[in-house]
C-alpha cells in the first residue's frame, strides 16, 4: 500500500507546476479540435504610469483588466523591440514606420543598421530622448497556464532586466531555467518626474522535469518572435518618453 502511495505522489510531483506541460500532445489534440479556425494574439500585461506599483493584466472578461502587483513566471523567451514614428503618435493602430525585434537591424522607413542610425541616438527626440523607442519583449509562462502572456519593458526597466540577467549567467542560470518574480516600485528621474521601474527575483530554480516540459514551448516562442512584423509593435497607447531619462511616463495627448 505504502508504495502504491509513493507511486502516486511521485506521478503528481513530476506533473504538477510547469512539469505538466509534459503532456503537450494531449494540449494539441484539443487545441485542434476547439480552436480550429481560430486566430489566437498573447495577452499583454502593461506597466503603469506615474510610479504606480500594479501591473495591468487582462482578465477572462473581453476589455476587463486587474491590477496585479506581482508577476510569478518563466521567461520562456526575450528579445530587444526598437519602434520608431517619424510623426509624433497620436492614438490608433497605425504599426510604427520602422521597427526591430533583435536591436539590430530595422524593418521599414528608414530600415537598416539600428546601432548607427541617427534616429537610434539620444537627441534625436524630444529633449535627449532617442526618438527610436528601445524596450525589451518578455514572453512569460505563468504556472498552470498553457498561453504564455508578453510583458513589454519600457527603457528605464531595461537596466534592471539587463542587470537581473547578469547575475542569473554569472551562477550558470538562464532566465528560462528559473521562475521569475517581477515586481513594480516607484523610481523618480533627475527632474522629479515619478515612474514605474521593474524588478526582477529569482524566485525558485524549474526542475530537471520542469525544464524539459518547456523546452518545446521555449522552440515555439523563438520561432514566433521572428515571424513578427512591425504591427506587432503597436500598444493601446504609446506614451511620452521623457526627455532626461528617455523613460516612458504617460501616453502622448
Amino acid at each position: 500500500m505504502s508504495e502504491n502511495i509513493e507511486v502516486k505522489a511521485t506521478e503528481i510531483a513530476e506533473t504538477s507546476g510547469y512539469a505538466a506541460l509534459a503532456n503537450m500532445d494531449t494540449l494539441n489534440n484539443a487545441l485542434a479540435e476547439d480552436c480550429d479556425g481560430l486566430e489566437f494574439s498573447l495577452d499583454k500585461i502593461k506597466i503603469p504610469s506615474g510610479g504606480g506599483t500594479a501591473f495591468e493584466v487582462p482578465t477572462d472578461e473581453e476589455g476587463e483588466t486587474d491590477m496585479v502587483k506581482e508577476i510569478t513566471g518563466v521567461i520562456l523567451y526575450n528579445h530587444a523591440v526598437n519602434s520608431f514614428y517619424r510623426e509624433k503618435y497620436s492614438g490608433g493602430s497605425n504599426p510604427p514606420d520602422c521597427g526591430s525585434f533583435d536591436g539590430k537591424v530595422g524593418v521599414g522607413n528608414p530600415g537598416g543598421d539600428c546601432k548607427n542610425c541617427p534616429y537610434n541616438k539620444f537627441g534625436s527626440g524630444e529633449g535627449r530622448s532617442k526618438a527610436c523607442k528601445n524596450r525589451r519583449m518578455l514572453y512569460i509562462l505563468q504556472e498552470n497556464e498553457f498561453f504564455p502572456v508578453v510583458l513589454s519593458l519600457p527603457p528605464g526597466s531595461v537596466g534592471s532586466y539587463t542587470n537581473y540577467v547578469k547575475r542569473l549567467v554569472s551562477k550558470g542560470l538562464r532566465p528560462n531555467s528559473v521562475v521569475t518574480k517581477i515586481t513594480l516600485k516607484k523610481a523618480s528621474s533627475s527632474d522629479g518626474i515619478n515612474y514605474s521601474q521593474a524588478v526582477f527575483k529569482n524566485d525558485r530554480l524549474l526542475t530537471a522535469q520542469e525544464k524539459q516540459a518547456l523546452a518545446p514551448m521555449v522552440e515555439q516562442m523563438k520561432e514566433m518572435a521572428s515571424n513578427l512584423t512591425p504591427s506587432a509593435l503597436v500598444e493601446d497607447d504609446v506614451p511620452f518618453v521623457d526627455a532626461e531619462t528617455g523613460e516612458i511616463i504617460e501616453p502622448l495627448n
